[in-house]
């Protein structure tokens, strides 16, 4: 009986195939028979051999491009995601523990009599709800990326509130400190982590731009309502923490008129630019248009007038009269540095 003939060797094969037949794997190349199985079905496939940062960039543009929600599934990816952080939690806790502090003016009592108090506990207060309201502005900003389509947000800093933990932390969490110390008016970083091009339509690019506007006013819609049943009509006060409150909403309130200049860096740009090759330029250099534009409002002329227009404004729309009065108190103890 014929023995059948041996089987050819895989490499047999492979050398016996014409050298431009499709998906020949470099046998003599690095890695395990397996891993160029892999890798010879991926370029058949279309797919190829693409590193990790690709292969995310790939899936994200894909579902940006069809609108549809975040595979399911997906390694790594959970309901916690969503949670906020940690970090979140310690700075509303401690805003809380200083926020007593300074109501009580504790620092009063521990200094002795006739002896002048230059407060710091009300500075603190105020750079901690700061600090809680640019991680507001930047979720809102976040949370409408990923809901309009750019998912390579996911389970970050941003959209779990950790100020600390943002891709780009000097824009968007020094800087804004930096802003508020210096021009005594809050300004914050531009958006510089959404991935506009993920984004499909200008209406859902607006959405996400205004976002974060939105989000700070009703932040300092929150703070103002909060001074205002605190101290009703016809009264006034000089408590440290109100006044600390006071001053936060009026930070959060020039934030968000900022945010509506039109100039690269802020938020009305991109709600109104269109998809040109100039935009693409102008967010490359994003960052100092934004120190731009502050260097303009923290001129002395001009900030001033914005200051008392703001201050005119809380005139016009708060019950208390008293309120700009307190605000600007709140505006004294932030710069105790100045006095």
């Amino acid at each position: 009986m014929p023995t059948p003939d041996k089987p050819d060797s895989p490499e047999d094969l492979w050398e016996r195939m014409p050298d431009d037949a499709a998906n020949v794997p470099d046998l003599a190349g690095e890695g395990s028979a397996g891993e160029e199985a892999e890798g010879t079905v991926s370029a058949g496939s279309g797919a190829g051999a693409t590193s990790e940062r690709g292969a995310d960039e790939g899936t994200g543009a894909t579902e940006a491009a069809e609108g549809s929600a975040p595979a399911k599934g997906r390694a790594g990816e959970t309901w916690t995601d969503f949670l906020p952080s940690p970090v979140l939690l310690f700075l509303l806790g401690s805003a809380g523990f200083a926020g007593w502090l300074s109501w009580t003016a504790v620092e009063m009592d521990w200094a002795s009599d006739d002896t002048d108090v230059t407060p710091l506990i009300p500075p603190l207060l105020v750079l901690l709800g700061w600090l809680v309201s640019t991680a507001v502005h930047e979720f809102a900003h976040a949370l409408a990326a990923y809901l309009a389509g750019d998912r390579s947000l996911r389970g970050s800093g941003y959209l779990r509130l950790n100020p600390f933990a943002y891709r780009e932390t000097f824009t968007g969490t020094v800087l804004p400190v930096l802003y508020l110390g210096v021009g005594s008016f809050g300004m914050n970083g531009p958006a510089g982590y959404v991935d506009w091009d993920r984004i499909p339509t200008r209406g859902r690019r607006a959405a996400v731009a205004l976002a974060g506007p939105a989000a700070s006013l009703l932040l300092a819609a929150g703070f103002g309502g909060a001074v205002s049943i605190m101290v009703p009509p016809g009264n006034d006060t000089t408590n440290w923490a109100l006044a600390a409150l006071a001053f936060l909403c009026m930070a959060n309130l020039t934030s968000a008129l900022v945010n509506l200049l039109p100039v690269p860096g802020l938020d009305m740009f991109e709600a109104l630019a269109p998809d040109r090759p100039w935009v693409r330029k102008a967010r490359v250099n994003q960052l100092f248009f934004s120190v731009g534009v502050f260097a303009v409002l923290a001129l002395p002329g001009i900030n001033t007038w914005l200051q008392e227009t703001v201050f005119a404004l809380f005139g016009l729309i708060m019950p208390n009269p008293t309120f700009p009065g307190t605000a600007f108190l709140g505006q004294l103890l932030w710069q105790f540095w100045a006095s």
